[in-house]
């Protein structure tokens, strides 16, 4: 099963890299936009496949979450290029996307089937999920952000109303993973929040962007402070999301799973 799944992750790869490439010609737009429509449906009919195959959601371990994340984030970032939201928001969410499919591809991290019976919950798969599409949806704010801060011209404005908007829908979803989280945690252990490290690098992530929010609802002209304070808080997502696990006090945290 690793074989194939590494196969198979290569030949997305592969599609998206040439799509990517092919993006930037104008000539070959057609042709790029089919490549990336390819892979990302080869992608879908692994998640499906693998689920099937190990019999439980394909949302437990690390490499697993990786692998329905890059599929968020090719597909959001299909969907707000077709929006005309910005023109290179597709090759760099790919960009961003093929990053997280190398080390799947290095790292697969696909175990058995159990389920411990913390994760047999209602609200499993609606809590992992809800994250996901948040995550995807602020790497690409984050994306935009970067480039915003480099770019010498053309269109600002525009982009601010744009980034703005997915930055709201970002912090909905986020918001709602935060509450999934919660209902989950009374089901399963009892309490609501138990402040271990995962749930407080939650509420931090949480906290960031909606200080972000308000910031700019209040100071819609200091643009740049807005950038650098979004370039922040998607570093306090990646700690959340992955590097928490490195910390000496998560070692006994409720929320390892993989081991």
């Amino acid at each position: 099963m690793i074989t194939i799944f590494q196969i198979t992750l290569l030949i997305v790869l592969l599609f998206w890299i040439f799509g990517s490439i092919l993006f930037f010609f104008e000539s070959k737009r057609a042709w790029s936009i089919a490549l990336i429509l390819l892979g990302q449906f080869i992608l879908t009919a692994l998640i499906v496949i693998y689920w099937i195959k190990i019999e439980r959601p394909p949302l437990r371990t690390m490499g697993e979450t990786r692998l329905w994340y890059t599929w968020f984030l090719a597909s959001i970032a299909l969907w707000l290029y077709y929006r005309k939201t910005f023109r290179y928001i597709l090759p760099m969410g790919l960009a961003l996307a093929l990053v997280f499919l190398v080390v799947n591809l290095l790292n697969p991290e696909l175990l058995n089937k159990a389920l411990m019976p913390a994760l047999q919950s209602v609200w499993f798969i609606p809590h992992v999920i809800v994250y996901l599409v948040a995550y995807a949806l602020l790497s690409l704010v984050w994306l935009m952000a970067v480039f915003q801060l480099f770019k010498t011209r053309s269109n600002k404005n525009q982009l601010d109303t744009e980034l703005n908007r997915i930055l709201k829908i970002g912090f909905a979803f986020l918001s709602l993973g935060l509450v999934f989280g919660a209902l989950w945690a009374k089901t399963a252990w009892g309490h609501y929040w138990t402040w271990d490290p995962k749930e407080t690098w939650a509420l931090i992530t949480w906290a960031a962007y909606l200080i972000i929010i308000h910031y700019q609802d209040r100071y819609q002209t200091r643009t740049q402070t807005i950038l650098w304070l979004i370039v922040v808080s998607f570093v306090l997502l990646l700690i959340c999301w992955f590097g928490v696990q490195y910390l000496p006090s998560a070692q006994m945290s409720v929320h390892t799973y993989s081991g």
